[in-house]
């Protein structure tokens, strides 16, 4: 679920009319992005115009006016102790993680967060993480690109299977169990036990908090994290909740791995920019990045809302899966169409959206994956109109 890897020297961005034929290789989201379209539905993408530039204009003339001159220099790899504390408190209240600062390390995303463990597992035996099916293409192209294996298991409408994850053989797993990419599945209390008892017999649990924030009709799930922190490794960013362009995120690795994971991010870039860390941590003191959430998930639910009739109106017999949390939706519909002619039926008609096939290793239903935050509710009835066109026609 988080942003696209970069691609390998010689990758090029595969051509409009190419683009959902064949396997999708490590340009595919750039080659997507760079496509003109009128209507964008892809998913994980938040309403960046939305983004608080007046808070975060005080929040940094207010941290200029204070910055004393050691902070102009090289700062901590593992992150501002100010932003640490910060990102600490808000783990305890959003996610019911408790860790004190010293434990966390801010990254640049997610995306780096799995840059650097790829040498850490590696280190520890590690050549493979088992990840779900469906699952995030992104994800598992990072994965691969530190030449890690990505065993597919199976998920349900529990979450992963557990019977299925103890068949990889695999040591680690990444997972996004409290909204599951792309299907919004919710591990289940009882898949949790069993994903801990796993986890206890020598498994690392990857537990990517992509988007759990963006709930609204749901109560928040705890964290994997806060169950059993010896055995695994949280990861978040505000990618989702202010704007990736920032590239801030943070770890909360287990302590076998701490160590090793500073040591990476020292050498690979000596910690990241101090200011924006401390206009951050500013905003979460303050208690303006909970108002600008708040304010989110009311825009957001609008939108999903809309989202949600435009499909009931549009692709009649069409299911739609994840409604409950999160900045997409997932639509499966009869087998029949392949979703990639689908996506490219619908490119065709000026609107860009995922393929779910693109997001699965084994067989399954077809279907798309729609993203409807950064869209206003007219544009995206425009937008399921144009797929359900596209879908009568080539049925």
């Amino acid at each position: 679920p988080g942003p696209s890897p970069t691609p390998r020297h010689g990758t090029q961005h595969a051509l409009p009319d190419g683009l959902f034929t064949g396997e999708p290789d490590a340009g595919i989201y750039d080659a997507l992005r760079a496509t003109r379209a009128r209507i964008d539905l892809t998913p994980g993408q938040p309403d960046l115009s939305a983004f608080p530039r007046a808070a975060w204009l005080r929040a940094e003339r207010a941290v200029l006016a204070e910055l004393s001159t050691e902070n102009l220099g090289y700062g901590d790899p593992r992150g501002t102790p100010q932003l640490r504390r910060a990102v600490a408190d808000w783990l305890a209240r959003s996610r019911g993680i408790r860790v004190e600062p010293g434990e966390v390390l801010i990254v640049a995303g997610t995306a780096q967060a799995l840059t650097l463990l790829h040498p850490v597992l590696r280190a520890d035996g590690i050549d493979s993480v088992a990840v779900e099916d469906p699952g995030s293409l992104g994800t598992r192209q990072h994965l691969h690109n530190g030449d890690l294996a990505t065993p597919p298991v199976p998920v349900d409408e529990h979450g992963v299977r557990i019977d299925a994850l103890r068949a990889t053989g695999a040591r680690a797993v990444l997972l996004t169990p409290a909204h599951q990419f792309p299907t919004g599945v919710v591990t289940s209390g009882e898949r949790r036990r069993e994903l801990l008892r796993w986890a206890q017999d020598g498994g690392l649990i990857l537990e990517d908090d992509y988007d759990a924030e963006h709930r609204y009709d749901r109560p928040p799930v705890p964290a994997l994290r806060s169950l059993l922190a010896d055995r695994v490794c949280y990861m978040g960013s505000v990618s989702k909740l202010l704007a990736p362009a920032l590239r801030i995120g943070w770890m909360a690795p287990p302590p076998c791995h701490r160590d090793a994971l500073i040591d990476a991010k020292r050498f690979t870039d000596l910690g990241n920019a101090v200011l924006p860390q401390l206009v951050l941590a500013r905003l979460m003191e303050s208690g303006q990045l909970e108002r600008h959430l708040r304010q989110l998930r009311g825009r957001h639910r609008r939108r999903r809302d809309a989202m949600i009739a435009a499909i009931t109106e549009h692709l009649p017999g069409a299911v739609v899966h994840g409604a409950a949390a999160g900045l997409h939706l997932t639509v499966t519909y009869t087998p029949g169409v392949p979703d990639t002619e689908l996506a490219a039926a619908a490119l065709d008609r000026g609107v860009k959206c995922h393929p779910l096939s693109w997001h699965r290793q084994l067989p399954g239903s077809p279907g798309l994956v729609l993203g409807y935050a950064a869209s206003p509710p007219g544009v995206i009835a425009e937008g399921a109109a144009a797929l359900g066109q596209a879908l009568r026609e080539l049925a």
